[in-house]
């Protein structure tokens, strides 16, 4: 298992630590070759090898549940793309408000972080709606739980923020007060590199 890193101002993995993640995500990646049809190990190790910073977010990413895979290439910026591909939304990342103006507007029972702000300090992004559902014509993910995704403008600023899960055989999008927190609700990031 990955470590966290212990100074959280230093963004950089030990080299072991970059071996011991990098070896993860191979076993990761050949278990799971459904979600990344046509793509080989080689060029994906390549890639990783060649954007050692991009590693210290997904170890952040794997340290908090969310057992990031591949789960496709950008042609157009030759980039993979990597996504949290636990079956439920990372334990690690759950019991959280969307914003930061969501948790500050709780006068109490305040939850300890934010969906936007770990997902930034993490060096990744929240997950959008199309995305989503995207993830889940790979598999079937969060039937217990439910995600934040990214919320538009329009929404948010009537005090709202929305978040997906699946149930019955399909993807469910809600609603509810930025503000709220649930122990089963997390949020989903992907990184690409």
């Amino acid at each position: 298992m990955v470590q966290k890193n212990v100074n959280k101002n230093n963004k950089e993995l030990l080299p072991e630590q970059c071996d011991e993640l990098i070896k993860i995500l191979k076993v990761r990646f050949e278990k799971n070759s459904n979600l990344h049809k046509d793509l080989e190990w080689d060029k994906v190790q390549a890639k990783l090898e060649a954007n050692f910073e991009k590693l210290w977010s997904l170890n952040e990413m794997e340290i908090t549940g969310g057992e990031p895979d591949v789960i496709g290439y950008d042609e157009n910026t030759d980039e993979y793309i990597f996504c949290d591909c636990s079956s439920e939304s990372p334990k690690g990342r759950r019991s959280i408000c969307y914003d930061r103006e969501a948790l500050e507007s709780r006068k109490e029972h305040k939850p300890e972080n934010n969906a936007m702000d770990m997902a930034r300090d993490m060096g990744i992004e929240i997950l959008t709606e199309a995305e989503y559902r995207g993830l889940q014509k790979l598999g079937n993910f969060d039937t217990k739980t439910s995600s934040w995704v990214k919320t538009p403008d329009y929404i948010r600023k009537l005090g709202g923020a929305i978040f997906c899960d699946y149930r019955y055989d399909t993807v469910f999008v809600y609603h509810n007060g930025a503000e709220s927190y649930y122990a089963s609700r997390g949020f989903r990031g992907s990184l690409k590199i």
